[in-house]
């Protein structure tokens, strides 16, 4: 097959969502089905057919599809672990920041929705055992909205959580009912300060040891800066072990 060309941001943020789903409990082909809309009894059984990304590539063949998921682990935003003897989609750290922001999102669209219909939810239990890092994301983007008619749904929430999140929650009350929330940073702010950090300092190339070849490998200014705005880590491998680590997970003889 060919392959896929870049993907779009739009495609790049709906595969990752699709994949949400299914993380470390299954592989390429069901993601790939998810987002054809494949009406198989399994996919309904599982719910998957409830995916907000369910059918969202419906009109592309499935080979289509598939390109675009094997772009997204070549280009490290999935990556195939083997569980046993069978391949399980995972997040990688650069996958999962962009998933994670984005179902922080969904969360505050849904709480807008109550808001706006007037209503409480029955139970906060949803948002117990969340990931640690999307919650206090979470928090942040509440506490930046400086809008006091989150507190009673944070009441609730605090009311069913752990110690430590139960603090966090706090805080963010505090701020709210004080109105200072809003002089914090939004996250846009914070990105344009660290562009023009970034535009002051004069970075220099650095050279990287791989993780795999033990070699070293350039790691130019244009990488540092789109690293650095984004929040990623430097790469841990260089762009052959890159390549090769990809060719492994496909199946594919790289000799």
């Amino acid at each position: 097959m060919k392959q896929k060309s870049k993907l779009t941001d739009v495609e790049i943020r709906t595969i990752l969502r699709a994949a949400d789903e299914i993380i470390g409990k299954a592989g390429r082909t069901l993601l790939v089905k998810i987002l054809k809309g494949s009406k198989e009894q399994k996919i309904r059984e599982l719910g998957l057919d409830q995916c907000p990304c369910y059918g969202a590539f419906r009109e592309q063949t499935k080979e289509e599809i598939l390109l675009k998921v094997d772009w997204m682990i070549q280009h490290d935003f999935l990556e195939i672990q083997v569980n046993g003897k069978l391949p399980m989609l995972v997040f990688t750290e650069k996958g999962w920041r962009i998933e994670r922001d984005q179902m922080v999102d969904e969360l505050l669209e849904e709480w807008n929705r109550w808001l706006e219909q007037g209503v409480r939810p029955a139970s906060m239990e949803y948002l117990k055992d969340r990931n640690r890092g999307m919650i206090l994301l979470f928090l942040q983007k509440i506490k930046e909205s400086n809008d006091s008619r989150y507190v009673p749904f944070l009441r609730a929430w605090q009311a069913i959580e752990y110690r430590k999140v139960r603090q966090a929650i706090q805080d963010v009350i505090e701020c709210l009912e004080e109105g200072t929330g809003s002089s914090l940073s939004t996250a846009a702010e914070r990105k344009a300060e660290l562009a023009q950090a970034l535009q002051a300092k004069q970075l220099e190339p650095e050279y990287l040891k791989c993780w795999e070849c033990g070699e070293r490998f350039s790691f130019d200014v244009d990488e540092q800066k789109f690293y650095k705005l984004r929040g990623f880590v430097p790469p841990k491998r260089c762009p052959a072990c890159r390549e090769r680590k990809w060719l492994r997970e496909m199946g594919i003889d790289d000799d």
